[in-house]
């Protein structure tokens, strides 16, 4: 049983709304009774009068693939009188465009008098994806594109690409490939407008598996058996894997020694809390600091301070113009020369005499000292 309404509308008689209006005006009769009530439903052959008038059995669904041309209106009338796509086919049967195209796009456009089978094409439960050309004037940078994917909100919803590729680009002029599940009006050039770029040129090349193929602007053609019943089925969405479900930690666990067990155990019978066992990965530690964390009592840390670098490194090669790194622990002494400043240091080396001197400066006075001498003469 299916609602009046969709029969007459099925039938060719008029549009579903127009088929209300005719039901409540009380022109429509069902079997010989009048009906003026919305929503009844009638057997698909019911034998249905419209003002008298017999109204003949429903032709066979037809399905047909088109390419529109730039100018035709995807509508079934036009107010202003534009031609439109069921004008531009002249099929006997009824049939109206599934989904729209601008009147300024071109590209794939489907037709049917399949009602059931229009709804599940357009619907975006089924995930039939929508593929267009677009051609575009403004600066394409990579942040319009992340935006073009990752979603821009709309007066419909968050409209966002399923992808995105760059099929040429030059100075002020690109084009792009954009995938979306959703055919909102005018939904392409509302996004690329909210990015900054203009379309100049729109076309949709594929719906599902459905390809423009060869078909130049205004040729259409029938769906095969095989096209209408890939798009009739629903695309199988993949399965999350286990991992995806739920995040698997990849820490390694360190396992609890034997001696940890029997003392977590004895801090239990006398009525301690125990800490929970570590999970974490923690860095090796010696027996005695394993011993001490078995017993419960804090490790000890030991610091260094003031360790110098060159006993840390080891000794460092001395390049031509620098200074000596001197090797060892700081002392005092040193630490309170380094603090004084260049001109204490200078006067205690003065004071102190040539025997403090490093070895390195007592052998450059004593090469300057010999050819400061003068030569002795040959024999």
């Amino acid at each position: 049983m299916i609602r009046l309404q969709k029969v007459m509308a099925e039938r060719g008689v008029a549009s579903r709304r127009r088929a209300e209006e005719l039901i409540s005006e009380g022109h429509v009769r069902v079997d010989g009774q009048l009906v003026t009530t919305l929503g009844t439903r009638v057997a698909e052959d019911a034998r249905i009068e419209v003002d008298g008038r017999p109204v003949a059995a429903a032709p066979p669904h037809r399905y047909v693939l088109l390419n529109k041309p730039v100018g035709v209106v995807s509508t079934m009338q036009d107010e202003r009188g534009r031609r439109t796509v069921v004008d531009h086919i002249g099929a006997r049967e009824r049939l109206y465009p599934v989904g729209r195209l601008d009147t300024d796009s071109e590209g794939l456009l489907l037709l049917t008098n399949d009602g059931a089978w229009a709804e599940r094409v357009l619907h975006p439960r089924y995930g039939h994806e929508r593929e267009y050309d677009v051609w575009v004037d403004g600066d394409l940078t990579a942040e319009a594109l992340a935006r073009l994917q990752g979603g821009i909100p709309l007066e419909e919803g968050m409209a966002r690409a399923v992808r995105v590729s760059v099929r040429s680009r030059s100075r002020g002029r690109s084009r792009l490939s954009l995938v979306l599940l959703t055919g909102w009006k005018r939904q392409v050039r509302r996004m690329c407008l909210a990015v900054g770029l203009k379309v100049t040129r729109l076309v949709r090349v594929r719906m599902g598996p459905l390809e423009l193929g060869k078909l130049r602007p205004g040729e259409f053609r029938d769906l095969t058996k095989r096209e209408i019943d890939a798009m009739s089925a629903a695309i199988a969405k993949p399965t999350p894997r286990a991992r995806d479900e739920k995040a698997q930690s990849i820490v390694p666990t360190r396992p609890e020694s034997v001696r940890g067990r029997a003392s977590r155990a004895a801090s239990r019978q006398r009525g301690w809390v125990a800490a929970p066992p570590v999970t974490r990965r923690e860095p090796l530690r010696s027996r005695a600091t394993m011993g001490a964390n078995a017993r419960g009592v804090a490790p000890r840390v030991t610091r260094r301070a003031a360790v110098s670098r060159a006993r840390v490194e080891g000794p460092r090669r001395q390049r031509y113009g620098e200074r000596v790194v001197q090797a060892g622990r700081p002392t005092r002494e040193r630490d309170a020369r380094a603090a004084a400043g260049p001109a204490a240091r200078a006067g205690w080396r003065a004071a102190a005499g040539p025997a403090a001197r490093p070895p390195q400066w007592r052998r450059s006075s004593r090469a300057a000292a010999q050819r400061a001498a003068p030569r002795r003469a040959p024999r």
